[in-house]
């Protein structure tokens, strides 16, 4: 009894192996296949791929009863939707909405946006914490502090002004919208 929870015999370690090399090289090349935008900084929709991803390789590896076949067709499957939706977000602004959300204004010329900051669930400590990263130390050296949809602070430091902003398209908080 014991023995089986330990060790099962060498032809399922074999088959572990096996079918582990082979199933990694077939990811290596689907994700080469499907372009750099599948191993990018992730938003939540890349986050649920990558660990449905990991999730189906494992299957792969452990479970007799599903083939390297199947388990190459459903990466496959995985990485070709994310393909689909990723070309479609870049062509149609409300998938890209849907898929990716937008960012967030965090800060605002010296002023913290509290109700943006209580929508996204962020503190002023971490606001504070993404202006000490970036390398400023004084709130008013700062023109922005922006939530980009992939879960990073951006900051942005007080500029010239007489160059396009790039905080057009930034959500801003409520009925009182900033002027970008």
């Amino acid at each position: 009894m014991w023995k089986a929870c330990f060790f099962s015999g060498w032809s399922t370690l074999v088959r572990t192996l096996v079918i582990g090399i082979l199933a990694y090289i077939n990811l290596i090349v689907l994700l080469r296949i499907s372009g750099r935008r599948t191993l990018s900084k992730m938003n939540a929709f890349d986050l649920i791929v990558t660990v449905a991803l990991g999730s189906t390789f494992a299957t792969i590896l452990l479970n007799r009863d599903v083939s390297l076949a199947e388990g190459t067709l459903a990466l496959a499957l995985l990485i070709g939707l994310q393909y689909l939706v990723t070309w479609s977000s870049v062509r149609v602004g409300w998938v890209r909405k849907l898929v990716t959300g937008e960012p967030a204004l965090l800060l605002y010329q010296g002023q913290m946006l509290s109700s943006a900051m209580r929508v996204a669930r962020v503190t002023e400590d971490e606001v504070c914490s993404a202006i000490r990263s970036s390398g400023l130390s004084a709130i008013n050296e700062v023109e922005a502090v922006v939530l980009e949809t992939d879960g990073s602070f951006s900051v942005t430091k007080i500029g010239s002004g007489d160059s396009r902003s790039s905080l057009s398209g930034v959500m801003t908080p409520g009925p009182r919208d900033i002027d970008l």
